[in-house]
């Protein structure tokens, strides 16, 4: 992460709680609000890109029928069942 004069500010409200706990985290770090907002938001947004890309494909394989045999899910349950 790089921030350079061209980036955009975002303002946002916080519950108290997670106010005090980001106050907590710059003080521990000794890193900036600002650098852990745009740390923990970057995290956040790979995640969910990720998840998203992972949900329409597992659409796109349902569309077109790709589904695991009666077989296989029975191979599955039986390896992690307890």
């Amino acid at each position: 992460m790089s921030i350079t004069t061209a980036d955009k500010a975002l303002n946002v409200r916080l519950p108290s709680e997670l106010a005090a706990q980001l106050e907590a985290l710059t003080k521990a770090t000794g890193r900036s609000k600002s650098f852990l907002a745009v740390e923990a938001l970057e995290a956040y947004i790979e995640q969910q890109i990720w998840q998203i890309a992972e949900v329409k494909a597992g659409i796109e394989e349902a569309d077109r029928g790709e589904f695991a045999s009666d077989a296989d899910m029975n191979a599955i349950f039986a390896k992690y069942a307890n």
